[in-house]
């Protein structure tokens, strides 16, 4: 085996067709840039894997999405992919998160993973940092500027058009609620520095950050016209049903309820190449200081 090391990208996952290439580019782009080391893909939803698995039973489903990898029809949890990555040889592996921030999915992984470590006796996985960073590390202005860089983009377009950039995170309900809210908040805020002529706001399906406050800030700006766009890696469920949905939960009827003109997105940021990129970087960072050699 001429490299022992690999990549497994831990993905909540997404029963949407139209989704998926938010999370196949990722993977592709981590196969760019490490030709010589193998990628994996794994879902953390076991509710998705299931829908996967089902469809993989219906001949009539295969054939009419041929276009989808075997990989996303037989994916599994990351744990397994680790235990079969391990049985066929390989001894040092990235576990990178694609998620955005470090809320609840990320610390059920970090704290599977080092079950496992000392379950199996085995020191050579390593975990990446989300998009926006924090985790294990405090969150950093150099990641939240390097993803407000690479989202120059989406400044740019709502420049033209004269337009506010509203971004739908997904927000957290739980126990890491408020560490992520205030990671979103920071985020905007850079944005807001590097783009000042572009009003830029983020609010959250769930969390603190939500629609209701957001309206009189951007009443109280003047504003007319919003860009809405998804800060998920992936435009699945959340943007179909809470972003373009019907009223009184999809917030582009919510918006133009209030006499906004709303342009709504339909695409996850996994499916921008310099975004997806932060991902590779990330896991190149957790395989530094390693015996990982990631090529």
């Amino acid at each position: 085996m001429e490299n022992n090391n690999a990549i497994i990208l831990a993905m909540f996952g997404t029963s949407v067709e139209k989704a998926l290439p938010g999370l196949l580019n990722i993977r592709g782009r981590m196969i760019e840039a490490f030709p010589g080391t193998p990628v994996r893909i794994a879902f953390t939803s076991k509710i998705l894997r299931r829908i996967w698995h089902q469809r993989a039973e219906d001949s009539k489903y295969r054939a009419d999405h041929s276009e989808i990898p075997v990989e996303v029809f037989t994916v599994q949890d990351p744990l397994s992919v680790v235990a079969d990555l391990l049985d066929t040889g390989y001894c040092g592996i990235v576990l990178q998160p694609v998620y955005m921030t470090p809320a609840e999915e990320y610390y059920a992984l970090l704290t599977a993973v080092e079950s496992f470590r000392q379950d199996n006796n085995v020191p050579f996985v390593t975990v990446g940092r989300p998009a926006l960073g924090g985790g294990v590390t405090e969150p950093s202005e150099k990641d939240l500027t390097a993803a407000a860089r690479v989202l120059a983009c989406d400044a740019e377009y709502a420049r033209e058009r004269n337009a506010a950039l509203v971004y739908m995170g997904h927000g957290s309900k739980h126990l890491f609620s408020t560490d992520t809210d205030t990671l979103y908040q920071k985020f905007a805020s850079v944005m807001r520095r590097l783009y000042p002529d572009v009003v830029t706001y983020v609010a959250t399906v769930e969390g603190s950050l939500v629609i209701d406050e957001m309206l009189p800030l951007l009443q109280k700006r003047g504003v007319g016209t919003i860009i809405l766009k998804p800060l998920m890696v992936v435009a699945g469920d959340h943007v179909r049903r809470d972003m373009i949905g019907p009223a009184p939960r999809g917030w582009k009827k919510r918006f133009e309820q209030e006499g906004f003109s709303v342009e709504a997105v339909l695409r996850g940021l996994g499916e921008q190449d310099a975004f997806a990129d932060i991902f590779v970087h990330h896991a190149a960072d957790g395989a530094a200081g390693t015996d990982i050699d990631l090529r």
